[in-house]
């Protein structure tokens, strides 16, 4: 296995870690938005989104927790929370604010939950599969919390961007490729493909079907995904609740 780089590259890994802490902590409060949530709301769903994935990558490990060992991160994921909550869009932009947003986060950490596996001694294998964990954990726990099926269960081109994307670190590195160059291609390539079925509305079928596309347009207000549907009808629900206590 190649070595661990160090040195001035050390600051490049952790400030990918940062800016998918920050990006994944808005896409959570952005959720919390389409809900209708108070400040806590929002604290708790950009929290759990932001350090939920990595704190199960690092349970898995038997490594200290991140923001165990540094509180700061936790501090700056209730920050971002608290700024989203000054700053939600209307409701369309809310939406695709958010599937961007977690699609950065879902490409920062599919190569830094890679990187932690490979600094902790694991082999390629579970580098790949602790990427994937790191990338969907904090998701999977905000749509649960939300009351909604986690993106990763939807049939979108989720998970499996991560695998490309953290198969390629993994791989560079393997090749001795220095782990800021395989940290851009597979960021690059979980974004641009996450990307893709966002705009495309790209999903995996069910069995017989490989591919398919979403009934919606792209450019809709979930970007053409069934993840858009349900966050439609997710705020309608809200609305319809709303209206019902208010008569």
């Amino acid at each position: 296995m190649s070595e661990i780089p160090s040195g001035w590259v050390v600051p490049f890994i952790d400030g990918v870690g940062y800016f998918g802490v920050v990006v994944f902590a808005v896409s959570g409060a952005l959720a919390a938005g389409r809900y209708k949530m108070d400040p806590i709301g929002f604290m708790v769903l950009g929290t759990v989104t932001a350090i939920g994935g990595g704190t199960i990558r690092d349970l898995l490990l038997d490594q200290p927790v991140s923001w165990v060992e540094s509180p700061g991160v936790l501090g700056l994921t209730v920050a971002v929370s608290l700024i989203t909550y000054f700053f939600v869009p209307e409701r369309t932009a809310r939406w695709r604010a958010m599937t961007w947003f977690d699609a950065l986060g879902l490409a920062a950490f599919s190569v830094t939950g890679a990187q932690a596996a490979l600094a902790a001694g694991a082999g390629w294998e579970i580098a790949i599969a602790m990427s994937v964990i790191s990338s969907v954990g904090g998701g999977v726990v905000r749509d649960l919390l939300a009351n909604q099926l986690p993106l990763v269960m939807r049939g979108e081109l989720y998970a499996s961007t991560v695998l490309v994307g953290g198969g390629i670190f993994v791989a560079a590195t393997e090749l001795g490729v220095s782990a800021p160059v395989g940290m851009i291609c597979g960021f690059a390539a979980t974004f641009v493909l996450r990307g893709s079925a966002i705009v495309f509305g790209l999903e995996l079928g069910a069995p017989g079907e490989w591919w398919k596309l979403s009934r919606t347009a792209a450019g809709g207000e979930g970007g053409g995904t069934v993840a858009g549907d349900q966050a439609r009808d997710a705020e309608d629900d809200v609305d319809r609740h709303e209206g019902g206590t208010s008569q």
